[in-house]
């Protein structure tokens, strides 16, 4: 026996509120009737979620899953640590490669003194890129290039003092060895 109050039928699409209704012809003017009692402003109608059940911002049954509240506070904090040290690690690093920057415009400026001062002293050849050469300091302070090593004399050195042993590079500066 089965009750009155009780349908083992399973309801219409239309009547089970887990799915939207479809329009049909049937229902066209049920639907224009709906839309003209909603009285909401638009941006309220359009505020409720409309799509899938499973991709809903929010839980839409008592099965959803729970959503919890977010600490805004805690996630401000963590942004803002995380933020920090970006931050001082990108600056540290930049910080280093301006110290190596400053440090080889040093080199290159030492370089173009050195390179200045040779051009100044007495070149009696012609310096081959790449060579070997040495620079030394006559008794009246002029400077003199030469091919000949401060080893390579002996016991008498025809100047005053050896000052470098240089190298003649592809750009013309000189490289200080020694």
């Amino acid at each position: 026996m089965q009750s009155d109050n009780v349908s083992n039928t399973p309801k219409k699409p239309e009547e089970n509120p887990q799915y939207p209704k479809v329009d049909t012809p049937d229902n066209a003017n049920e639907n224009q009737e709906n839309v003209a009692l909603d009285t909401r402003p638009r941006y309220l109608r359009e505020a409720i979620y409309q799509g899938e059940l499973h991709a809903a911002p929010y839980a839409l049954t008592v099965t959803s899953p729970k959503i919890e509240p977010v600490d805004k506070r805690l996630l401000k904090a963590n942004a803002h640590e995380s933020m920090q040290h970006q931050a001082e690690q990108q600056i540290s690093m930049l910080r280093k490669q301006a110290e190596l920057l400053i440090k080889q415009a040093k080199a290159i400026e030492d370089r173009l003194e050195v390179s200045h001062n040779i051009y100044k002293a007495d070149l009696n050849f012609e310096p081959v890129i790449n060579g070997i050469y040495h620079l030394y300091q006559k008794e009246d302070g002029t400077q003199v290039l030469s091919m000949v090593g401060p080893h390579e004399w002996g016991n008498k050195i025809p100047y005053q003092s050896w000052l470098h042993t240089v190298r003649l590079l592809a750009d013309k500066t000189w490289e200080i060895l020694a």
